[in-house]
């Protein structure tokens, strides 16, 4: 156990865990540098490329000077300051069947500080205020048989926060690997709506071509669910040749005409698994208005123009780099292969950069 980095770390949890805690720029600046000071000293894979740009802590005042690693990069190498004996969970990214997945090393000390920070910013912005019941219903496998899915473990933290059953996993792993739906155990886990005035509101947690089988189901067989009132649903990644590719505002509406759930109660998340916090958007001032995605106040985007290197201006578009505090255990900077535009404290997310990989969790164009 690294002593230096587990301090951190148990310093990070206690800001993350207290909502009062706004982590300023100063701040964030501040925990920043240390950050990268005790990664360049502890993570080798780190250090050699921080070399390699001369950018050594001593060389680097600003957050937004710390080294980017490149999402990529995390398929071959091991940016870890976890020895192997500490090992006890590794995140593949989610892209086609056939590519070399990234890699991301945990143990019990990085898994909390994950855990702390996505589920404080998800009962944030997905839950908000007010609602405590909720019964959930989760379009993918259960941990069990995707324990490499960073997803997953994210929906079974949501899980066990709410302190659902098990069952609320409706998906399936087929024999090659894709997932699957169990329609059936789906349509009667959204269907049971017998005591409306009383039943909890419904949380449906998926990916979008989760969602996209599913509807295809519900229409096939002209079947409409009536939700309770305050139902919500959180969609997430992209369609990875999975099912065919809906436009954002085509799959909200039919997420809203078969499941009832009104539009601004259909939140979409931005994540990665190399990183340990999620964006998610938040309603638009109007039906045309671009969604926008905020980080938690423990993270940092910049809009880099993949011509230059330098930092996008507002309104341009540019390669999305995410400094991430809640990476304690590997690389706080990661350099994406996504598109956005910065909008104010958010981003407008369009897409993928060409001749990127597709993942699992790009998000297709609103």
């Amino acid at each position: 156990m690294n002593k230096e980095l587990s301090s951190f770390a148990a310093r990070l949890r206690e800001l993350i865990s207290n909502r009062q805690s706004a982590i300023g720029n100063l701040q964030f600046s501040e925990l920043a540098l240390e950050l990268f000071a005790l990664q360049f000293k502890h993570n080798p894979a780190y250090q050699k490329i921080c070399v390699a740009r001369r950018l050594p802590p001593e060389a680097v005042t600003q957050w937004t000077q710390i080294p980017a690693v490149p999402a990529a990069a995390f398929k071959e190498l091991e940016f870890t300051g976890i020895p192997p004996a500490e090992r006890t969970a590794v995140f593949h990214s989610s892209g086609t069947t056939g590519q070399q997945p990234s890699r991301h090393f945990h143990s019990p000390e990085s898994l909390a500080v994950y855990e702390a920070s996505l589920w404080n910013w998800f009962a944030s912005e997905v839950l908000g205020a007010g609602r405590e019941a909720w019964d959930l219903v989760v379009l993918t496998p259960p941990p069990a048989q995707v324990p490499q899915s960073s997803l997953v473990h994210m929906f079974e933290t949501v899980r066990r926060k709410l302190d659902a059953p098990e069952t609320v996993f409706t998906g399936e792993l087929a024999a090659d690997g894709i997932w699957t739906l169990d329609f059936k155990a789906t349509h009667t886990a959204l269907a049971d709506n017998s005591n409306l005035k009383t039943q909890n509101s419904k949380l449906i947690l998926g990916t979008a071509f989760s969602f996209v089988h599913l509807l295809d189901y519900l229409v096939a067989r002209d079947l409409r669910v009536e939700l309770p009132p305050g139902s919500r649903v959180m969609e997430t990644g992209g369609y990875k040749n999975r099912s065919r590719v809906l436009p954002k505002a085509e799959l909200h509406a039919l997420i809203t005409g078969r499941l009832g759930v009104p539009r601004e109660n259909i939140i979409c998340e931005y994540g990665m698994s190399e990183l340990s916090s999620q964006a998610y958007d938040t309603p638009r001032p109007a039906p045309n208005a671009p969604r926008l995605f905020r980080f938690p106040p423990w993270a940092r985007v910049q809009m880099v123009s993949p011509e230059t290197g330098r930092e996008a201006a507002e309104g341009e578009t540019g390669l999305i780099r995410i400094f991430d505090l809640a990476n304690v255990f590997s690389v706080a900077a990661i350099q994406t292969e996504d598109l956005g535009v910065r909008r104010g404290d958010g981003f407008e997310l369009i897409g993928r950069a060409q001749l990127a990989e597709p993942r699992g969790c790009s998000l297709m164009n609103a």
